[in-house]
């Protein structure tokens, strides 16, 4: 059966995507997969590292504001959103496409569109406890609308068409073992800190992680620390860290890279997460078990982050520090308290596992199954 992915913008779209089509892969070693994504978006890097085409297409995202600059943008968002159906509709039917599954973004609409027009079976994987635009559009048109929680149920206006399977994560970060971990990325036996605040980066934070690679300094280097930039900040954040006084090329102790795509390698490898709480994070570091700080994006609609946030607060996975309130020398003592108590971290990380939903890819699966075979 040959299956098309649509998924982008960010990796908390892709990623649940990928993980989806690696299992697919494994039940099926003879189908052909194909990936639909937006032209100049990260999904042009991610997919073909993990092994599979992708054809992109413009995609524009819709403003709310009334002013005029907005208004010029959805004129050409809608006019690419047409175009775009048209030409899903080509590759469908040239594919040959026995299903085609969404995981966000804003190329997922015109690809999902185009298949229902088509009668092909489709279904949604909406990571976020609130429908996103994308799902909000799409939900009455597919076949099947897939959720991480029960309580998501109630967003929808046909329950009977919602099923509850989890965030799909890569298998990597379940079963990645924390010594061939650090083995592979060659660090040595000082604890580790892994942090990241999103693909794009973000600007306070990314400041604050460079004022923490001072402290960490300062204090004689007590652990080592990997921090994934984001492609924004690759252009400043370089600069700014040598403002700060510390040399990273004289700096084996810290690594500051762009991306890291061998991110559950990094995650088994850490005793400690620094990120945001999108979905795909937070599932993604439940799988891992490793324990973590967690700071919401305060950008977010609906303020889903900080939701997300809480409810492994309330479990005991995870710290919960506001950006508002964050700040290096907070960053430092939390994560000095979580590597210097043992019996803490364990807790910690025996609750992120009960938080997992370790076979979420393969529910997915069972599912595209169903629905391309009737």
């Amino acid at each position: 059966m040959n299956v098309i992915f649509t998924c982008g913008g960010t990796a908390g779209h892709i990623n649940p995507a990928i993980a989806v089509a690696n299992s697919w892969k494994e039940r099926y070693p003879n189908s052909k997969i194909l990936f639909i994504g937006g032209r100049g978006m990260m999904e042009e890097q991610l997919v073909p590292n993990a092994g599979y085409e992708i054809v992109t297409m413009p995609a524009y995202g819709l403003e709310r504001s009334m002013a005029g600059w907005a208004i010029k943008n959805n004129i050409k968002a809608v006019k690419s959103v047409i175009s775009a159906i048209s030409r899903c509709k080509k590759i469908i039917r040239e594919f040959g496409a026995d299903i085609v599954v969404g995981t966000g973004g804003y190329a997922s609409f015109p690809a999902l569109l185009a298949a229902t027009m088509l009668k092909v079976p489709t279904c949604v994987h909406e990571s976020n406890a609130m429908p996103g635009l994308t799902t909000r559009m799409i939900a009455g048109r597919v076949n099947r609308v897939l959720v991480c929680f029960p309580e998501c149920i109630r967003y929808y206006k046909d329950p009977s068409k919602v099923e509850v399977v989890g965030m799909p994560v890569r298998r990597e970060f379940i079963y990645t073992k924390k010594e061939d971990a650090r083995k592979e990325l060659g660090l040595d036996s000082r604890p580790v800190v892994m942090s990241a605040f999103g693909s794009q980066g973000a600007k306070a934070m990314n400041e604050v992680t460079a004022k923490l690679f001072r402290l960490e300094q300062d204090a004689g280097f007590p652990f080592q620390h990997i921090h994934a930039v984001g492609s924004y900040g690759w252009v400043w954040m370089p600069d700014y860290v040598r403002q700060q006084g510390v040399d990273l090329e004289q700096t084996s102790a810290i690594q500051m890279k762009e991306y890291l795509y061998n991110m559950p390698t990094v995650m088994a490898a850490a005793d400690v997460v620094i990120g945001r709480a999108g979905a795909s994070t937070c599932n993604e570091i439940a799988a891992s078990g490793t324990p973590c700080v967690l700071i919401p994006s305060p950008n977010v609609t609906d303020n889903h982050q900080e939701k997300n946030a809480r409810a492994l607060e309330r479990n005991g996975a995870a710290v919960v520090v506001l950006e508002q309130d964050c700040t290096a020398q907070r960053l430092m003592d939390e994560i000095t308290a979580l590597i210097s108590d043992k019996e803490r971290s364990s807790a910690m990380g025996k609750a992120l596992y009960g938080m997992a939903v370790p076979d979420s890819a393969e529910r997915l699966c069972n599912i595209m199954e169903q629905l391309a075979k009737k």
